[in-house]
């Protein structure tokens, strides 16, 4: 699976969005392999943090001027939210950039984590760590789409997945999508 989604993700033009306005920043999708399946691996923030209070996303946040590219953001934010070090993430390649309603414009950095690991979550921003096993992804029966919404003069769409109470939606639900769509077709 790791070398299929190399091969995909490297043989293609990653689309990048830099628009006066908004706001640079980066995730990490970290994937790890339990018991021969793939996860996806997803943080829900608390009610603590300026932003997407309570939500399901991606570990990462803003660009830094210590940050020497957006990948070093992805990584930096994913070693404070969760723990991961940078050294035990293999970036597997690069997702379209996203835009999210608050105007922040994500760089999306596909990696592999090693599992099981001994996370740390920052309990001031990440209330919960859970992993989505692929295979719910692919389940039709998980997912729903909404008219797309227009924001400030840009179309949104509004895609859902649900997971054992969790409603992944939002900007974390496109990415998820675009990254299903390049790698299952």
């Amino acid at each position: 699976m790791k070398e299929k989604i190399v091969r995909v993700l490297s043989q293609r033009a990653k689309k990048t969005i830099r628009e006066e306005g908004l706001v640079l920043s980066a995730v990490l999708v970290p994937l790890y392999e339990d018991g021969g399946e793939y996860h996806i691996l997803f943080t829900k923030r608390t009610d603590k943090v300026s932003s997407h209070r309570g939500e399901v996303s991606f570990p990462g946040g803003t660009y830094d001027a210590g940050d020497v590219d957006l990948k070093a953001t992805a990584l930096r934010e994913c070693f404070e939210e969760i723990g991961v070090r940078a050294s035990d993430a293999e970036i597997l390649g690069e997702l379209d950039d996203e835009v999210s309603m608050s105007n922040y414009v994500m760089a999306p950095f596909v990696a592999h984590i090693p599992y099981p690991y001994e996370f740390k979550i920052n309990k001031i921003e990440i209330n919960e760590l859970f992993g989505v096993p692929m295979a719910m992804f692919l389940d039709k029966g998980n997912f729903w789409e909404e008219e797309a919404q227009v924001l400030g003069g840009r179309s949104f769409a509004r895609y859902f997945y649900k997971y054992q109470g969790y409603v992944i939606w939002g900007a974390t639900a496109r990415i998820v999508k675009h990254f299903l769509d390049l790698v299952f077709g």
